[in-house]
């Protein structure tokens, strides 16, 4: 990356507060030894920085039922699974994607080095639209209501918790997650204390507690 521009930001370790993990540094002034700040403690300081080798890859992101296609830089050394997240940026923003299929010449697999990956296939995961399907009080199944709910992708569902969004007001009573979501020992998920990533949701089952004021006269 010897081609650093003034501005853009990249991964180093920091002397000062953080010598063996990397944080996140602004370009000051390029060169043969670019001069960096520390963004976390506003250390300055010179670091040489290795020309990395990387491929670029076609990325196809799926979002709210659209989607476009983008390209991205990888290392060359790089492997990539289905599951893992990844930073892409785009003329129209910066946004976090999970890799859910990878497209080599054999065809669709779940791990492949960057070398082998011709097209990742992806989805948003930084902000996400969450199937709902809602049941009544009353527990009236012919009278349930399905809807879609935007949130963040980390936002957390809580089997047994009630949550409120806007005039929406309701219990989870069931979570059902997607294929590609990991660290989930089961598919569905309807014990109390039970919790999912939105970003991992494929189907969120919850029961109604809006309060609907009404009079007998």
């Amino acid at each position: 990356m010897t081609d650093a521009t003034p501005g853009e930001r990249i991964a180093l370790p920091c002397p000062a507060c953080s010598p063996d993990v990397e944080t996140v540094h602004e370009v000051l002034k390029p060169g043969g030894h670019v001069t960096v700040r520390c963004t976390d403690c506003d250390h300055v300081h010179k670091e040489q920085i290795p020309e990395d080798t990387t491929l670029e890859r076609d990325v196809v992101v799926s979002q709210d039922g659209d989607s476009f296609s983008a390209k991205v830089d990888v290392p060359e050394e790089e492997t990539l699974a289905v599951g893992e997240e990844f930073l892409l940026e785009t003329e129209e923003a910066i946004m976090t994607v999970r890799i859910t299929s990878l497209e080599t010449a054999e065809g669709r697999e779940d791990e492949a080095s960057a070398e082998a990956v011709q097209t990742i296939w992806s989805r948003a995961v930084g902000n996400v639209a969450v199937n709902v399907t809602m049941h009544p009080k009353n527990g009236r199944h012919d009278e349930t209501e399905s809807f879609k709910l935007q949130v963040p992708g980390d936002y957390e569902f809580v089997v047994g918790e009630t949550d409120t969004f806007g005039d929406e007001e309701f219990t989870v009573e069931g979570i059902h997650v997607r294929d590609d979501a990991h660290g989930y020992e089961h598919e569905k998920m309807d014990f109390d204390g039970d919790m999912a990533f939105a970003k991992d949701i494929n189907r969120l089952y919850v029961r109604d507690e809006t309060s609907t004021a009404w009079s007998a006269w």
